[in-house]
């Protein structure tokens, strides 16, 4: 029996660069959407991306690119019928935050402190030594019972938000695989359309990760830039937190056929892998990413030589690119054009891979590939794209790595092809 064929009909897509179609032509211009900036006054001025001034709201932004999907694939409403596949790393942390600095705060000038008996509220006792929050034994628990809104706040929330605005009956899911989450829901989704389970699915990521908590993170590890991203690059000096989201309108080639849709490009294969090695740094002898590699060529019938183009992952941390060219250059034998667009769109942890596929799409629709945005002094020997290239692009790849060794590969093509 033939697998069945699943194509992109529709893309969503909110970056620092804008819009899917402002982003395209802002990344093959060499622009980039980092900026210094100081949100909160307990933190330096650090570059960030930011798609506003401000910080945007997870929810918003799905919404946003939902509806940005649905009206690229010219889908009315309600969709019943079709399945939802959102993923998200940080989800709704930058909620949780600012509930945990409303629960420490003092109600009442300076003698109030977060509230309620201990008993029945464990849970909040076992996180205040983590939230900074001391808690009293005073008997009123309004602070913590006054919480009308906190089920829109739990890990699965962007799925179901944008569940609820197409009306779906069908599958939802919500995976969270660090930052190789995008490729992972565009994965699913795949599996959804081929297993028969579907026809038609919403797929991608979003992400809102720019919070105190994050920052204080990153920083910790020493992974944050000082003053922008420059991926592959002699002078990298870490990420730059970004937000952003992009979810893809995946169907079977059959139900295109019927309507008469646009098609971007078609799903090839996919590899999922895991190190098993360390929290944060990826295992050196890449076994477990080049299996995710060759996992995905296999599934996808291509040999490394028939790869045209390579979405890097390309943070622009000292590890990840010397892990990722390492990677590429053991795997495939020929020089196969590079870039990474994390130096233009920030890295959007979660979402990050969902936009590299967008990305994808659009250098198949307009064989054209995508420069690597800061990158003027190459570390690696790789054919790093610098400006934008005219090709003959039929095949490519979309790599991902996430914290605690996640690995995810996906490969698209021409819809012809």
């Amino acid at each position: 029996m033939a697998a069945v064929e699943v194509v992109v009909t529709g893309i969503g897509l909110l970056s620092a660069l804008g819009s899917l179609e402002s982003s395209w032509q802002h990344l093959t211009h060499g622009k980039s959407g980092i900026q210094q900036h100081q949100l909160f006054p307990e933190f330096p001025s650090r570059p960030l991306a930011l798609i506003g001034q401000t910080v945007t709201s997870l929810k918003t932004l799905t919404q946003q690119v939902v509806a940005d999907a649905l009206q690229d694939a010219d889908l009315p409403l309600p969709l019943p019928d079709c399945g939802v596949v959102i993923g998200s790393s940080r989800s709704c942390q930058a909620s949780w935050e600012q509930l945990a600095k409303r629960l420490g705060r003092r109600q009442d000038g300076d003698t109030q402190r977060l509230t309620g008996e201990t008993k029945g509220y464990g849970e909040f006792e076992e996180l205040s030594p983590f939230l900074g929050v001391p808690l009293s034994t005073s008997s009123s628990p309004s602070p913590i019972l006054n919480l009308d809104n906190w089920l829109d706040t739990l890990p699965h929330s962007a799925a179901i938000t944008a569940a609820r605005q197409v009306g779906s009956l069908g599958p939802v899911l919500a995976p969270m695989a660090a930052c190789a989450t995008g490729i992972w829901a565009i994965a699913q989704g795949m599996e959804l359309i081929q297993t028969g389970q579907c026809q038609r699915v919403i797929a991608g990521a979003v992400e809102a990760p720019i919070t105190p908590l994050t920052l204080t993170g990153f920083d910790k590890m020493g992974a944050l830039a000082q003053t922008g991203a420059y991926p592959f690059d002699q002078r990298r000096e870490g990420l730059v937190l970004g937000e952003g989201a992009a979810v893809l309108v995946l169907e079977s080639a059959d139900l295109v056929i019927h309507r008469g849709a646009r098609v971007y490009g078609k799903l090839l294969g996919f590899g999922l892998t895991s190190d098993a090695y360390h929290v944060s740094a990826p295992n050196p002898d890449r076994r477990s990413a080049i299996a995710a590699v060759q996992q995905c060529l296999e599934r996808s019938h291509l040999s490394s030589s028939d790869i045209d183009y390579i979405h890097a992952h390309g943070t622009a941390t000292q590890l990840n690119d010397y892990n990722e060219a390492e990677l590429i250059q053991r795997v495939f034998t020929r020089q196969v054009p590079v870039s990474s667009t994390k130096g233009a769109t920030g890295h959007t942890l979660g979402a990050s891979g969902a936009l590299g596929v967008a990305f994808c799409l659009k250098a198949l629709e307009h064989q054209l590939l995508p420069p690597c945005v800061g990158l003027t002094e190459p570390d690696f020997e790789l054919d790093f794209v610098n400006t934008p290239r005219p090709s003959q692009i039929r095949q490519v790849l979309c790599l991902s790595f996430g914290f605690g060794g996640q690995n995810a590969v996906l490969a698209l093509a021409q819809a012809s092809t």
